[in-house]
């Protein structure tokens, strides 16, 4: 049972973070909006916000699962799905955190266990200020709303944990048989 004055979570966060203003780093926001018309919300959560800060540790307070969705430059396919453990690196101390590093601070500050938490990265190309989502990153929404959706209509760690495991498998496959993606 909940104490009075403490707030209910649902037991499952999905976090997308961006600026809406920079082209395909709107793709977490956008996700966000996606999950807003499309998804059952009675054990999800939804937050966004520009950049992840010392603060969204709390956000992680009595949760099951959590997904953090970010833009990123790096990622070999449409979108990465990846679990992710604490560290203190070093956007610790900077105005804008890595994922690791909000996991590291809510270990320091909290004396419940951490949920299980992922990172969706999707893939974008264009950063600019005042630039249009990509019709490539609008491609890669797509392809990892739909992903983010079967996890979500299935709430056990174990399913994610095939989800991943399959996910990393996909990726090691396309690096064998696409030498092109070995240095993307």
């Amino acid at each position: 049972m909940a104490k009075l004055n403490e707030p209910m979570s649902k037991p499952i966060l999905v976090f997308g973070y961006g600026n809406e203003s920079r082209g395909d780093d709107a793709l977490g926001p956008l996700l966000i909006e996606y999950l807003e018309q499309h998804c059952d919300l009675d054990q999800v959560d939804l937050l966004t916000d520009f950049q992840l800060q010392v603060e969204h540790a709390l956000d992680l307070e009595n949760r099951k699962l959590v997904i953090f969705a970010d833009a990123s430059m790096a990622c070999q396919s449409a979108f990465a799905f990846d679990r992710l453990i604490p560290a203190k690196d070093e956007s610790y101390t900077t105005h804008a955190m890595s994922p690791a590093s909000v996991l590291s601070v809510f270990q320091a500050i909290q004396s419940q266990a951490l949920p299980e938490c992922y990172l969706l990265s999707l893939k974008g190309e264009q950063f600019d200020l005042g630039a249009e989502l990509s019709s490539s990153a609008r491609q890669n929404l797509n392809e990892a709303s739909q992903f983010l959706l079967s996890l979500l209509q299935n709430p056990d760690p174990s399913f994610w944990q095939q989800q991943l495991q399959a996910r990393s498998e996909h990726t090691s496959s396309a690096l064998q048989t696409d030498p092109s993606l070995e240095h993307a």
